[in-house]
């Protein structure tokens, strides 16, 4: 996926798609959207070896959904564990696997062991025993 923005005349077909919080700041500013910040904060509260979904994450938040989520993790995740915002069947991150993957080999995430017919032979995230629904040591929840 593309960081790159849509040129000003196609930006209106996309007005509804993506709200306002989900749009990066002005070049010039430090700070990030007040959704951004939130998303990441919940990144920052998943336990090692625990994960949470894109979707998980907005509905922890009661706002937004999966794919503003993941626009966030994409423009500003590599400051949290972004490892543990995950998709929601268990797939690796693509073009992060392998860097991922250790992270979840050190966390002791647990995973499943891939099939022979899975692509690269990497394993999944095991989401029945690794997801966390923002329980235990969840306090703050916004």
């Amino acid at each position: 996926m593309s960081e790159q923005s849509p040129p000003e005349d196609a930006r209106a077909e996309y007005a509804d798609a993506l709200p306002a919080y989900a749009d990066a700041p002005p070049e010039d500013s430090d700070a990030l959207p007040e959704y951004a910040e939130r998303v990441l904060d919940v990144a920052e509260r998943i336990p090692p070896g625990r994960v949470m979904t894109y979707g998980d994450v907005a509905e922890w938040l009661e706002e937004g959904g999966p794919r503003q989520v993941g626009r966030v993790m994409a423009l500003y995740g590599g400051a949290v564990p972004w490892w543990r915002v995950v998709r929601a069947d268990g797939v690796l991150l693509p073009g992060h696997e392998l860097r991922a993957l250790a992270h979840y080999r050190a966390e002791g995430t647990p995973l499943k062991q891939a099939g022979r017919n899975t692509e690269g032979h990497l394993p999944r995230l095991d989401m029945r025993r690794a997801r966390w629904d923002g329980g235990a040591g969840a306090e703050g929840h916004t």
